[in-house]
């Protein structure tokens, strides 16, 4: 459970810092969220909106014990924040993404999101098994 929070922290912190390279300045990908949120008639705000539920999906379920219904809202909730990522790699050529400060903490989301699910995958399964062992179902019948 401590190694799932901390990766979790991490991805979200990876996430929050991602920097989306303006005409004048970058700006962090969580200040695009907001603004992006209320920027009405465009698509962007449907995935703005989508990582923003995810994130609160991600609070919501964050000391709850792992069960298949929450590593499945885990599983979707980081589908949830990777569809904004997705449609910015859409909108503009990929050329504009190549640089540090957008590879480095996009990169670091995936990867320790990923890890993080596998933690939970990890303690789901041991909850289950401690759960069989309570009930009496490990031993053989004979």
């Amino acid at each position: 459970m401590k190694y799932l929070k901390i990766y979790r922290i991490i991805s979200i912190v990876a996430y929050s810092v991602i920097i989306l390279k303006g005409q004048m300045i970058g700006l962090p990908f969580l200040l695009w969220l907001a603004f992006t949120v209320f920027d009405f008639g465009n698509i962007d705000q449907l995935f703005a909106f989508l990582a923003v539920l995810g994130l609160i999906l991600i609070f919501r379920n964050w000391n709850k014990t792992r069960t298949q219904k929450i590593l499945f809202v885990d599983f979707v909730c980081f589908l949830l924040l990777a569809t904004p990522i997705i449609g910015r790699l859409n909108a503009v050529p990929l050329t504009l993404f190549n640089y540090g400060a957008f590879i480095i903490p996009t990169a670091a989301f995936v990867l320790c999101y990923v890890i993080s699910l596998a933690y939970s995958c990890k303690q789901y399964l041991v909850s289950e098994k401690e759960c069989v062992e309570r009930k009496g179902y490990g031993g053989s019948e004979d």
